[in-house]
């Protein structure tokens, strides 16, 4: 909470005295540089047009600089050096102007001081090389750890993981689907149901008859007697 109070002082200062300047500049501007010198010379500043020209170009570059919020640590030290140069070279009759050019200056050196906040162009380019600068940092920390890496085991050095790269495809590459299905085995076909299996009866031995449902066995020789 703390911290957008100070952002939000800050833009407020920042557009209420780059406004002064930017106005002060663009008066200078439309009277022209030959008034706006008449009026240096009647305060007694040396080479009036001049003074002029750097008055007016240093306000209106200033002013447009802090409304904006960019660069503004070195345009407040420049708005102020230009505003010390007046009172000490050109001091203004008119004691308001008086005023108005110690406000102005002073309010540009502490600008100068505190910084334009948040809400501001400064604050957007740091943001951008913070992240940046972090970026470098994270690449160089991660090829750091890969030269360490294949120092230490060259054998998973990114060359090698290359080169065993096409070895591991050639491997899980898969197998002929048509290749598959010839050397699957095919599965017996299952009997219908109605159907019987017929089992082929062993055929018979020679000399064995059926005799009432059971086998009749072979006539016994008789052996010759011996005499």
């Amino acid at each position: 909470m703390k911290q957008a109070l100070r952002d939000l002082a800050a833009l407020v200062a920042r557009v209420g005295v780059g406004g002064i300047f930017f106005a002060n500049g663009w008066t200078k501007l439309e009277d022209g540089l030959k008034a706006t010198g008449a009026k240096f010379q009647a305060q007694g500043a040396p080479a009036p047009g001049a003074w002029a020209t750097v008055t007016m170009l240093t306000e209106l570059i200033g002013g447009a600089l802090l409304i904006a919020g960019l660069a503004v640590s070195v345009t407040g030290l420049i708005l102020f050096a230009e505003a010390l140069g007046v009172f000490v070279v050109a001091t203004p009759l008119n004691p308001i102007s008086l005023n108005e050019l110690v406000l102005l200056g002073v309010a540009s050196l502490l600008l100068a001081v505190v910084g334009a906040g948040r809400a501001s162009v400064d604050h957007m380019v740091v943001i951008r090389r913070r992240e940046s600068e972090a970026a470098n940092e994270f690449a160089a920390d991660t090829e750091a750890d890969r030269v360490i890496a294949s120092l230490r085991d060259p054998d998973t050095s990114p060359a090698s993981d290359k080169s065993r790269a096409p070895e591991t495809e050639r491997q899980e590459e898969p197998a002929d689907p048509a290749a598959t299905e010839d050397t699957a085995p095919h599965p017996r076909p299952r009997a219908k149901s109605g159907e019987t299996r017929r089992t082929e009866d062993p055929a018979p031995v020679p000399g064995d008859t059926l005799v009432a449902g059971r086998k009749k066995p072979p006539p016994r020789t008789r052996r010759p007697a011996s005499d």
